[in-house]
Parts: C-alpha cells; structure tokens; sequence
C-alpha cells in the first residue's frame, strides 16, 4: 500500500483499487473505505455489476468473458475470477439467497456459477445465438428466464438440463424478468413493446406500449408491483404492473440519459426502497432520479466510456457502475 499524488493506491490480488483521499469534514453515509472506489482489472468493457444480496460482494462480467467477485468493504480486492465462457457475459444476477451466480453470453449459453467454490456448476445451452438477459426467479423453484436474439424467450428449471419452456417472439429479445411469483414473465427487444406472457397459458396477457425505440433493459421493482424499462428512445419509463392497476400501465417518464451510436444494452436498477432509479448512459454519468418528483438527484461523472449497468447496495445508500472504459466505480450518496 502507498500513496501516489492524493490518492491511496492498494495493489492486491492482481487488481488495482484506487481509493481517493477522503477530505476530513467530509459528511458520510455508508461503510465504504472512502465516499467513491474505483475497482479496475476487467480486460474489456464492463456490461454487467450485481451487488450480493448480502451486501458484502459485488459480481462484475463483460467483454472479457471473465466473472470477477470482489469484497464491498475494506480494500475492494478481487477474491475471485471465474472463466468459462466463450463470448462475452451480456447479464448476470445472484441467486435470492446469494449463493448461485447465474449468467447468460453471446456463446449462446447461460451459465451457473458457485461463488463458495468459484466455479461453474451449470451450463444450460438451447439458444442458437447471443443469449442478451437473463433474470433468475425471486423465489420458488430455481427458474431462470433468458431473452436471445433468435427470436426465443426460453424459460430453464436450473435443476434439470433441458429447456422448460420456449415463448416464441418474432423480434430479437434484448431483455427479460420474472415478476414477483414467475407466473408471468416480462420480455422486450427491438419491437419497442414489452411484452407481458401469461406462463400458465404460455402465451401474451398483454403489451406494455410507450417506448419508440429498442428496450435494452428491464427491472422489477421491490416490492413487484413495478417495472422499470430503459430504452434507446432515451426515456426510462415505470410501469404499473399490478393485475387490476388501470388500462394506461405507464405512470412515469425520465429522462436526461443518453443512448448513442454504440447501441449498448443499457440497463436500470430501482434502490431497495423503490424511492430511486439509476440507470446506463452512453454520455458516461450515472444518473440517479427520485422516483416520487423525477427529478435528477445525481449526474455523477468519472467514467471514461459508457456507463452499461448500475446496481444499488441492498442496505447502503450506494451505487455502483460498470463501464465500457473497464472500471468499476462504488459511490455512496445521501440516506
């Protein structure tokens, strides 16, 4: 460990954390060594950050085909490195009770990944091209959704090896949910719709129409009652997707992000308490919304390349981003 200019540079675990020098007088609010962490040793762009359930881990892929675990608090170190991909990891997300990584790639596979271990358990293959999102179930049997761009949304029972259900879309699928009991599922792409399928009937309840663009990222709201899209019309958009909430689903509209050429899958995240949304923006700041006045509460800069994912801390007041300029960074903002 030694000082370079203002910052403490922590060398450890073949990764570099950068930790700004914290000012004394500065007013915090949460656990972290200092109010913003950099964490860099991803060889490529950044498309994916999960925060544990627990808090303590943060999951990280992308263009490197390597899923990184690093520790939340004291030095940030990267504790883990698992490969096993051959493309590169589009989406990831821990299982409810945090031991289980489950991931999908343009190998055309999604994966699960012990984290106790640190090695793949599973490869679940069916898609016949780029797998974009996948989302495991809340709760209930170990169910996973993915959305591919052959045109399929599949639904996967992780404990057996074949594909349980296969929803048939006519446009690629760029991203995917269960909602709260996986008895539906939420799916959307280059249509512009999301779509809401009915896993009883297997077949479409219903479309959530508003988006003029592709949607390159959904999130279901914690308490389930809401869904969140981010699409490249440049508008994060809430829905109310409770069973007999009104014909007009769209209750909320934001905007001030950006998507551009590159035509990343931007993603979006809801704070644990549903009172904020943050979400990925081509113009390199993470932006932070209040979700009762939709105002920006944060445009927070720092990054060198597009911002892909964003994840809230589940007991903290921090957010964490990964980017296409290969860092990670964890910030803490107000309680």
């Amino acid at each position: 460990m030694k000082r370079k200019g203002g910052e403490l540079v922590v060398q450890g675990s073949g990764t570099l954390e950068k930790i700004q020098k914290l000012d004394s007088g500065v007013q915090r609010t949460s656990n972290l060594p200092s109010p913003i962490m950099a964490l860099e040793g991803h060889g490529g762009e950044i498309f994916c950050v999960k925060f544990h359930p627990d808090g303590q881990f943060l999951a990280s892929s992308g263009f490197d085909r390597q899923i990184f675990l690093w520790t939340v608090y004291e030095n940030c170190e990267n504790i883990s490195v698992m490969s096993g991909h051959t493309g590169a990891v589009m989406d990831l997300h821990f299982s409810t009770d945090g031991s289980t990584i489950y991931s999908c790639s343009t190998d055309g596979t999604l994966a699960l990944w012990d984290i106790q271990r640190g090695e793949r358990i599973k490869k679940l293959k069916g898609h016949s091209t780029f797998v974009n999102s996948c989302y495991p179930a809340r709760r209930g049997p170990e169910l996973v959704v993915s959305g591919s761009d052959d045109c399929s949304v599949r639904i996967w029972d992780a404990r057996k090896k074949n594909t349980a259900t296969v929803l048939t879309n006519n446009y690629q699928v760029t991203a995917v949910s269960f909602n709260d009991t996986a008895e539906q599922v939420f799916s959307s792409g280059i249509d512009n719709d999301i779509k809401v399928w009915d896993l009883r009937k297997n077949s479409v309840l219903q479309r959530l129409r508003g988006h003029s663009d592709t949607v390159t990222g959904v999130s279901l709201s914690p308490d389930g009652s809401y869904l969140l899209s981010n699409a490249m019309d440049n508008s994060l958009r809430v829905w109310d997707i409770r069973p007999f909430a009104p014909q007009e689903r769209c209750i909320k509209v934001f905007s001030g992000h950006q998507h551009n050429f590159e035509k990343n899958l931007l993603r979006c995240a809801w704070m644990p308490d549903g009172s904020k949304v943050s979400a990925g923006s081509a113009d390199r700041y993470v932006y932070v919304w209040d979700t009762t006045s939709r105002r920006i509460l944060y445009k927070l800069p720092g990054h060198n390349g597009s911002v892909n994912d964003v994840s809230f801390h589940p007991s903290e007041p921090i957010v964490a981003s990964g980017s296409s300029d290969k860092v990670i960074y964890m910030g803490e903002i107000e309680s």
